[in-house]
């Protein structure tokens, strides 16, 4: 057996255990909500966004008991007629539908937003709600880029507003005790963690003249993005793999596992430098973002490894298609399980869970932002890391695979990052992609001021830390907000 192919057994053994652990533990939720709540103590709220994970939030705080969901909100109507009904026939009074975020946020009886909408909406929703003295939900990635996540944070602290971003995971009672276990040091020293995300996706098709749907405003819908023609078949959902819009599978959904390895390193900032490689390969579409995609976070002395797969893949578990370790000295964590050096299961983390939505409602309550699970300060640094590595990405040019191996070598971290690329390597042959004639892009290492949101003497990835608004969809500056 080759070392790599070692390595993989070990991890899907640790993965395998620590999913029967945490099986076998009872589920524990902290009540955090009355059962009875008067009708003066709701808390009204509007859904920005009605899409599926705009679904997924009416669903959940149709369960709690203290709020109202008094608008939904989407620049297609006819998803906004919809997710109105649907709630309408639960609780039997159905929000107000409109397609103009504008008409919620100047309706002063609405306490706070759930902003669910595509991502170049998410930081302009969110920085326009809290001017008008509303709390935040915003979901993950919490911003489209550097500058808009600092912005939030910004915002949230001038106005005084509860903001909290869609990283749920940091609400997993076993989680965070994982996570305490390590920051009080019976890990050892921890130096490396890494994120994986595994999901195929399939081609999006085109390019294409694609059709904008007539029930929808497309001057709401692209804001502060551009009015250019649709080039994907799919108008709705296929903006996650386009720049002016998403920001790839990488902020899609490994966004989860990098914040949780950034929360369990104890890490913030951008760390020391970022480098990322990739390539948007196995078949060729209206997509810009890369189906396959590894990026390396440096943080001097400790590092973050990061892990994305959209062409055909074994799961890395049966089970699990997303999933982080922390490899210590003393130990090595798998999910919410530690495990010996050697990968024997020493035990399942435990402690009691809280749901997201209600740990927000409830910190809107005491106005403390302490109370909050996830901060708004905490989804944009680990959004932040997300930003970097795309812009190393974006960056990047077309390398030979010995050219990426050299590449990494002298980045002087840990050894993972090689037998990361040679496990990328195996995949692509898999998908019959051979890296020798299909070349990945190979991002520059982007090395970061110390201290700062900005990288050392590099114009063309500064330039990326910010976008083009589109009049009158334009993020607030400092000197607006009062910074």
């Amino acid at each position: 057996m080759t070392p790599l192919t070692r390595r993989h057994f070990l991890e899907q053994s640790m993965l395998t255990a620590a999913a029967a652990a945490a099986a076998a533990l009872p589920t524990q939720l902290v009540a955090a909500e009355p059962k009875k709540v008067s009708a003066n103590d709701r808390i009204t709220v509007a859904i920005i966004g009605c899409g599926i994970r705009g679904k997924q939030h009416a669903s959940s705080l149709g369960a709690l008991p203290d709020c109202e969901i008094a608008y939904v909100c989407d620049p297609d109507r006819d998803r906004a007629a919809e997710l109105a009904a649907t709630i309408g026939a639960k609780s039997g009074r159905a929000p107000k539908a409109v397609q103009d975020v504008r008409v919620v946020l100047d309706d002063k009886s609405v306490a706070a937003v759930f902003i669910a909408s595509p991502n170049h909406w998410h930081a302009l929703g969110a920085v326009w709600a809290m001017q008008a003295g509303k709390d935040v939900y915003v979901e993950k990635p919490v911003s489209h880029t550097i500058v808009e996540g600092r912005r939030m944070v910004q915002a949230a602290r001038r106005y005084g507003r509860i903001c909290q971003g869609g990283t749920q995971n940091r609400s997993r009672g076993p989680l965070a005790a994982a996570v305490q276990y390590m920051q009080e040091g019976k890990l050892g020293e921890v130096k490396l963690a890494r994120s994986i995300m595994y999901g195929s996706r399939k081609s999006i098709g085109g390019p294409t003249t694609g059709k904008i749907p007539a029930s929808v405003d497309y001057n709401q819908w692209a804001g502060p993005a551009s009015m250019g023609p649709i080039t994907r078949p799919n108008f709705h959902y296929d903006w996650h793999w386009v720049w002016d819009t998403g920001d790839g599978e990488i902020g899609n959904n490994n966004i989860h596992g990098l914040d949780i390895c950034r929360w369990g390193l104890g890490v913030t900032g951008l760390g020391r430098s970022v480098l990322s490689y990739g390539g948007r390969v196995g078949y060729s579409d209206a997509g810009e973002t890369p189906n396959t995609q590894v990026a390396i976070l440096d943080f001097g002395g400790k590092t973050i490894v990061t892990e994305t797969r959209g062409l055909k893949s074994e799961p890395y578990h049966p089970d699990v298609k997303n999933g982080w370790f922390f490899f210590g000295t003393e130990g090595i964590i798998a999910d919410t399980s530690l495990f010996d050096l050697k990968g024997k299961l020493v035990r399942a983390f435990d402690g009691k869970s809280e749901n997201h939505f209600a740990n927000f409602l409830q910190a809107m309550r005491t106005r403390k932002v302490s109370d909050l699970k996830a901060d708004i300060l905490e989804g944009h640094q680990s959004t932040a890391l997300i930003h970097a590595a795309n812009i190393s990405w974006r960056l990047g040019q077309p390398a030979t695979p010995r050219e990426i191996e050299q590449q990494l070598e002298k980045l002087q971290v840990h050894d993972d990052v090689r037998e990361t690329f040679a496990r990328t390597r195996r995949h692509l042959a898999d998908n019959q992609v051979d890296v020798e004639t299909t070349k990945l892009t190979l991002g520059p290492r982007l090395q970061i001021e110390p201290g700062q949101e900005k990288f050392v003497a590099n114009a063309a990835a500064n330039a990326l830390l910010t976008r083009t608004y589109r009049k009158p969809f334009v993020l607030p500056s400092e000197k607006d907000i009062g910074v």
